[in-house]
């Protein structure tokens, strides 16, 4: 008497001996799951980047006296800055979640579907990181600049 496999029943991958591989037999994770969100983060960075430039060029430019204050955009800036980094540790923090993902090792060496997957998340949390990084620098010019000359 054969059994039918569970729908959500497990098989043990090989990985070359190494590693505690287990992988779910509708596939690798990818397939259920958006590949775009590695691109998320830079991707809020050059939002922020451009609404911040975009905001000190254009009152600027409206500007009538040539020393006229930035403090509105000051403010802009900052909301903008906020919002960018809160967006950026959301991400991160789903990319250490893939990272993290089942009992391997942490150099993903592995062709098996669930490394490529860790891989991913780490790939993903590192770009947060240097996006964060990013945006900071950018926010920082509010902080520096008090006029438009």
């Amino acid at each position: 008497m054969s059994e039918s496999p569970q729908p959500h029943a497990e098989r043990v991958v090989s990985s070359g001996g190494k590693g505690d591989d287990r992988e779910d037999a509708n596939g690798p994770p990818e397939r259920s799951e958006s590949l775009w969100m590695i691109t998320t983060a830079p991707l809020l960075w050059a939002l922020h980047f451009l609404a911040s430039y975009l905001t000190a060029a254009i009152w600027c430019a409206r500007s009538w006296t040539p020393g006229e204050g930035l403090g509105p955009v000051r403010v802009a800036i900052l909301i903008y800055t906020v919002i960018a980094l809160a967006g950026i540790v959301a991400v991160a923090v789903i990319g250490l979640r893939r990272h993290q993902l089942g009992t391997a090792t942490v150099p993903h060496d592995f062709d098996t579907p669930h490394d490529r997957h860790r891989f991913l998340g780490f790939a993903t949390l590192l770009l947060a990181g240097l996006s964060g990084v990013a945006t900071l620098f950018v926010g920082a010019t509010a902080a520096f600049f008090e006029s438009c000359r």
